[in-house]
């Protein structure tokens, strides 16, 4: 994430800033431009080629501060959720905001590295869209499926996702990191084709294999034994599918952390995308730096930030999905 400041008085912002805590000057955040811009009190920016812009309507809705392009409209971010709790559910729109944050993260990362994003209001067969559902009175399964990304907003709540998280025994589990897993599957299913399928078997394996099937053998015997050498997870070793998205959301796990630590001044490395190999950027850059703020999180009491080794065969497949991203 970039380190932003205001273009009033020129103090450090973060990225939700709706204002800036130390001049007052009400604040956007322009896509177009990916910076946060200051906002008249009718929340409208005028941009340097004098279009006008005017804040999302979701402001309070989900505390979105982003630009769109009509007053009283919804941002392109807002605008990729298909279903969200309704009204009369509290803790549904509790939950909520947490998981639009999440998700106008990604965005920006996305847009940043160069992948492309169109919703399903623009191509209804080849799309994204994203369902972001409250479980006060269903089931929801976190999931992906031609283009719609479904999530539970009780993946909001520290103590729920705590509890899931030791009852699956995972090392890691976040809010963002659902949506980056989710997109791995979107983008696998975008841009894995043709002559990219037979390098993808190489790697993962031969994604005609019964998924359920596998889904239930993984979930009765665990993950096979030496696992730790192939996998970035335990999970990953459920599905050709799965171990795709989750190579995807260690790549994006890391791209973010690299930019953000450059952004404050932690590392000088540039941008993730003026290297030629993604390996060099892990065990050059990564594998030192998440080091250190493993070593920073114990000196505060708190466990390892970045619980996961990285071992060859996952270069190997971090380096197939940032070819992805090079190739479009």
């Amino acid at each position: 994430m970039k380190a932003f400041r205001c273009r009033v008085c020129d103090k450090p912002l973060h990225f939700e800033n709706s204002r800036c805590v130390s001049c007052g000057s009400r604040l956007g955040f322009s896509r177009s431009e990916r910076a946060i811009v200051p906002v008249d009190e009718k929340g409208r920016y005028v941009d340097a080629d004098g279009l006008e812009w005017f804040l999302c309507r979701n402001l309070t809705l989900s505390g979105c501060t982003w630009l769109t392009e009509s007053d009283g409209g919804e941002c392109f971010s807002c605008g990729l959720t298909r279903n969200r709790p309704h009204d009369d559910d509290a803790i549904g729109l509790a939950n909520y905001p947490a998981a639009e944050r999440a998700k106008r993260h990604l965005v920006v990362e996305l847009d940043g590295l160069g992948f492309p994003i169109v919703g399903k209001d623009t191509d209804p067969d080849n799309g994204l869209a994203f369902d972001l559902l409250s479980s006060v009175e269903e089931n929801v399964v976190i999931g992906h499926a031609n283009g719609l990304i479904t999530i539970d907003l009780a993946e909001s709540r520290a103590a729920h996702r705590e509890e899931v998280r030791e009852k699956l025994g995972e090392p890691y589990r976040t809010m963002l990191g659902h949506f980056r897993h989710e997109i791995g599957h979107y983008y696998e299913w975008q841009l894995v084709r043709g002559e990219l399928r037979t390098r993808y078997r190489e790697l993962f394996g031969d994604e005609s294999v019964d998924y359920q099937g596998e889904i239930d053998r993984h979930y009765a015997e665990g993950p096979p034994a030496g696992w730790e050498s192939s996998y970035i997870s335990s999970y990953a070793t459920m599905h050709p599918f799965e171990d795709f998205a989750e190579t995807w959301a260690h790549y994006l796990h890391i791209c973010d952390s690299i930019e953000t630590a450059s952004e404050y001044g932690l590392t000088t490395v540039g941008t993730i995308t003026s290297f030629t190999s993604f390996r060099d950027v892990v065990v050059g850059i990564w594998m030192p730096l998440s080091v250190a703020l493993n070593m920073i999180n114990r000196s505060m009491g708190h466990e390892d930030l970045y619980p996961f080794v990285i071992p060859t065969a996952v270069l190997d497949k971090l380096e197939f999905v940032a070819s992805l991203a090079r190739r479009d």
